[in-house]
């Protein structure tokens, strides 16, 4: 299988002196493409941080991380903002949708931010309500959804640009056992089905055994469990 995401060598901390914080001390990764990665630890470790990383939305690191054999290191704001458009996508614990949008055009915000034509993601847009199970509730708005259809909402508008790769930030976090299942059992779906490579951040063991690895930050490295 060819490599998604490559961390070498990576080192990374907040502060200096003595209020310095070591988050990565040489961590390792290599991901898979289309494998379920599930990255456990410690609350304050720094599973979060490397999503950041990952994406490019935090470039103050050193060592290196490749997104497709491509080094981000070296990449410009336009370049970073293209690999998020087009490569990778994130699901955060805050489902993030606009309130004064209905369902299917909170979904289609990121086509209409990038200046592509909606007209083109229809059926997309379709399937996509289908298999988050939201097509009856495709004309309500967040305030009239449940927490659970708000994340599906969310993921749903995270895959419509069919991204390889799938970042979720405790993607369960705010939602009760029932609604966080429905949640795991999409990205199960989207993984199998669709291939997207995921690597999701969880403090949750039921949510982390829902990947086919699991990977466990400690010490500032990353190990398989």
């Amino acid at each position: 299988m060819s490599k998604v995401i490559e961390i070498r060598d990576l080192k990374k901390h907040f502060g200096s002196g003595e209020n310095e914080a070591l988050i990565f001390d040489g961590a390792e990764l290599t991901v898979e493409k289309g494998s379920f990665v599930s990255l456990t630890g410690a609350s304050g470790s720094g599973k979060s941080t490397l999503l950041y990383l990952i994406g490019g939305l935090d470039r103050e690191f050193s060592g290196d991380i490749l997104i497709g054999g491509k080094s981000i290191a070296g990449m410009t704001d336009r370049e970073l903002s293209e690999l998020r458009s087009f490569k990778l996508s994130y699901v955060f614990q805050f489902y993030n949708l606009v309130a004064n949008l209905t369902v299917e055009e909170n979904i289609l915000l990121p086509i209409e931010l990038s200046g592509r034509k909606v007209k083109n993601c229809r059926d997309k847009l379709v399937e996509l309500l289908e298999l988050t199970g939201l097509s009856e509730k495709r004309k309500s708005y967040p305030s009239q959804l449940s927490g659970g259809q708000q994340q599906r909402c969310s993921v749903a508008r995270a895959v419509l640009t069919e991204p390889e790769i799938l970042l979720a930030d405790e993607p369960t976090g705010n939602l009760d056992k029932a609604s966080g299942e429905e949640v795991m059992n999409l990205f199960g779906r989207l993984n199998e089905e669709k291939g997207i490579t995921i690597l999701q951040v969880t403090h949750s063991e039921a949510c982390a055994a829902y990947g086919n690895r699991i990977v466990t930050l400690s010490d500032h490295k990353l190990t398989d469990r």
